[in-house]
């Protein structure tokens, strides 16, 4: 079974990015998203971020605006995740609990936009517990989860810390979570 074929039938993938390891769910499947959070043991009001393959694809689940085309055009594929408005009202189980806004980024990792490309935007998060050092490949993911992830795909991450995250639905928009790189 393929790592797509996998996350459409509501399995965790373990994949290589441009910044840290991560596992991978399809964010229409409420039980992979719920897995996701019981495996990590995140607390539910931390949402995951979507990643997408490209800005058209981003466009299909966030608004992306002025401002975000043009930190888009300058950073993406890379390590910024933006904080938008969703096109349509999400499930329940993506995105902020209270704000309903959700992150995307497009990676800059060749193999990791190819999955994207065949499976739509994943919702992608570090691979580690919470609060403990994200896995920089797929051995040390393995270590912390073993059996829990149904694949790991190989590959060595070259970045040691997460992307940033700013929030653009707030004015001013504001980095809530610093990184690799600054947006402003």
């Amino acid at each position: 079974m393929t790592a797509a074929d996998l996350i459409r039938s509501g399995g965790v993938v373990g994949v290589p990015t441009d910044t840290v390891y991560g596992l991978a769910v399809d964010p229409r499947s409420e039980s992979a998203v719920a897995r996701l959070f019981e495996l990590k043991g995140r607390p539910s009001d931390r949402p995951i971020a979507l990643l997408a393959a490209d800005i058209e694809t981003a466009a299909t689940v966030v608004v992306i605006t002025e401002q975000a085309r043009r930190l888009a055009d300058r950073w993406w594929p890379g390590a910024l995740t933006m904080v938008l408005e969703p096109v349509s009202p999400l499930p329940a189980w993506v995105g902020h609990p209270f704000t309903r806004s959700v992150g995307v980024r497009v990676p800059d990792h060749d193999g990791l936009r190819q999955l994207l490309a065949e499976t739509g935007p994943l919702a992608v998060t570090s691979a580690n517990l919470s609060g403990q050092e994200p896995a920089l490949d797929e051995r040390h993911a393995e270590e912390v989860f073993g059996a829990a992830v149904d694949l790991f795909l190989p590959g060595r991450c070259p970045g040691g810390s997460a992307s940033t995250v700013v929030d653009l639905t707030s004015e001013p928009p504001k980095v809530v979570r610093p990184g690799p790189i600054d947006p402003f």
